[in-house]
């Protein structure tokens, strides 16, 4: 019975553990945190994700020359800043009116931030667009 544990427990050491880790994304140089990846940051060595999910992406952390990158490394790009001026849309039933608001958080596209509209001061709450510019998600 003891040797059947003991080479049971040989089996799970020599098995998934002893595969090669696969090829993905290491830092080329040393990258600063808010940085956007570029394919110059990048080559490829041992572990990290695939090289081509962390071009684009915006680095959460500062990235070491030599480094696999991880998923937790980064994030989407941020389009708007804290305290942006920014252009904000609604659109309803053909009518469409446009005007400046203060942006009160940071995001990247599709996230929703509260903004302030500079002609009326009233809060509203926007979805970040691709381009940008916000859409009046609610009041």
């Amino acid at each position: 019975m003891r040797n059947l544990a003991l080479i049971l427990c040989l089996a799970a050491w020599t098995g998934p553990a002893a595969a090669q880790p696969a090829l993905g994304a290491v830092a080329a140089r040393s990258v600063p945190a808010g940085t956007v990846l570029t394919a110059a940051d990048l080559t490829l060595g041992l572990g990290g994700i695939d090289p081509a999910l962390a071009i684009g992406q915006q680095t959460r952390v500062a990235l070491y020359e030599g480094r696999a990158i991880g998923a937790g490394h980064l994030t989407r790009p941020t389009l708007i800043s804290r305290n942006q001026v920014v252009t904000l849309r609604y659109e309803s039933a053909g009518l469409r009116i446009e005007t400046e608001g203060r942006a009160l958080g940071e995001g990247a596209a599709g996230e929703v931030v509260r903004v302030m509209n500079l002609s009326s001061r009233a809060m509203l709450n926007a979805r970040i667009n691709p381009d940008g510019t916000l859409s009046v998600a609610e009041r």
